[in-house]
């Protein structure tokens, strides 16, 4: 069989020596053999235009790939079997440093020089961690928000947390007001709040007038329902999952921890197989968005679906993480973002398409344990609330008991 092009390409480079390590290394993550290919034509494409540029191997680091992704690839004009398409490309040079990083060919990741928003930004995150105590999602959140107005205010300018003006903090949040809803302000508000009582604890900054110059919404925390699945569309959302597959029975499984225990997806993701007590009965959450260890009951029919992905679809794993991956690379953990995506695949398959996320199935948790009998407490223990307040809101839903209580319209009816 004659040798690819391509790989003529890769052994007479400088990359030729690692070559090997490279395939192999995509073996032992489970990639296929179309795939390798396709990689190997990508990392070959990249080692023509630096044997070309005449690059030293020890010069090979991430500000190179991006000059190659970004500046070469769009006007490439290089002969077939050059992989010109960028997602498949990026892919297999992020692997390719990887290994000669493995190999001790190349130095460590480079050191970038940041902008003054992204230091703030990473002195803010800190103080949340450290002195706040909040985690890892709700840091992101107010660091996203923050970055928005940092760079509304200052662009690439240094942070002069004196040139802010009360009117700068209205301006910027009037200014967003027709782009989000009322809840997702009320974060905005939090968010920059915390930046400012920053600035005032590690700073020494005076923030008075800036704090009480951010808006706070007018909302009705309990003007709505909470959106939760009907019992008909639970059947249907349960049956939507092909239990004679491997990803059919670990999405199947997830789903379960979700609808039955009113998990996040990221503590879905999360869970380890140590947390698991079956002689109890019980599962312990210890990555919650609380960041306390929290110990729930086991369902029967959550256990049992666990039993099932981990006995017939769990593919051998290294990883102690209950749900893995079952695509190349294989068998790592699962990902807040691929429990969400399996949940929502799930939820167009049988139609449900008005459920645009996975809190629709914790509210369905907590508004079935309402239905049941349980108490607002319990039902706020369940969900781990801080506060008692949030589960007020699934009283609205139990119909017969809040007709007990109805007073009687004055007259009578008409």
């Amino acid at each position: 069989m004659p040798i690819p092009i391509y790989y003529a390409w890769l052994r007479s480079s400088v990359l030729g020596q690692s070559v090997d390590a490279y395939v192999d290394y995509l073996h032992q993550q489970q990639y296929r053999s179309a795939v390798i290919r396709i990689y190997l034509r990508g990392v070959a494409h990249f080692a023509r235009w630096v044997t070309k540029r005449r690059v030293p191997l020890r010069s090979i680091d991430e500000s190179l790939t991006r000059q190659f992704l970004s500046e070469h690839l769009p006007a490439c004009r290089c002969p077939y079997p050059c992989l010109r398409t960028f997602i498949a490309v990026r892919a297999a040079l992020v692997h390719l440093l990887h290994v000669l990083r493995t190999e001790g060919s190349i130095s460590g990741p480079e050191v970038l020089i940041h902008s003054p928003i992204w230091s703030e930004l990473g002195r803010f995150d800190e103080y949340l961690g450290s002195v706040c105590g909040l985690a890892i999602a709700t840091r992101a959140s107010r660091r996203r928000w923050v970055s928005q107005f940092l760079t509304d205010l200052f662009a690439s300018a240094p942070i002069d947390i004196g040139r802010i003006q009360p009117h700068d903090i209205v301006g910027f949040m009037t200014r967003t007001t027709h782009r989000y809803r009322p809840g997702s302000l009320g974060v905005l508000g939090c968010a920059l709040r915390s930046y400012l009582r920053f600035r005032a604890v590690a700073c020494g900054d005076k923030v008075g007038a800036l704090l009480a110059a951010v808006l706070r919404n007018a909302r009705w925390p309990l003007d709505t329902l909470p959106k939760h699945l009907t019992d008909e569309e639970v059947v249907r959302f349960i049956g939507a999952f092909d239990q004679h597959s491997a990803n059919g029975l670990r999405d199947f499984a997830m789903a379960r921890c979700m609808l039955d225990m009113g998990l996040r997806a990221g503590e879905v993701a999360a869970i380890q197989l140590d947390d698991l007590n079956w002689r109890n009965g019980t599962l312990t959450l210890r990555y919650g968005k609380s960041r306390r260890a929290d110990m729930l009951p086991l369902p029967t029919q959550t256990g049992r679906a666990i039993v099932q992905y981990m006995r017939v679809a769990r593919p051998p794993s290294t990883t102690r993480a209950l749900f893995v991956r079952h695509r190349a690379p294989c068998s790592l953990p699962t990902t807040r973002r691929l429990v969400s995506g399996a949940i929502c695949r799930a939820f167009g398959r049988c139609g449900l398409t008005h459920c645009k996320g996975t809190h629709v199935l914790r509210h369905t948790a907590a508004v079935r344990m309402r239905c049941a009998g349980a108490s607002l407490k319990e039902i706020a223990d369940v969900l781990r609330h801080r506060s008692l307040d949030s589960a007020t809101i699934y009283s609205k839903v139990d119909l017969p008991r809040l007709a007990t209580v109805a007073a009687p319209w004055p007259g009578g009816l008409s």
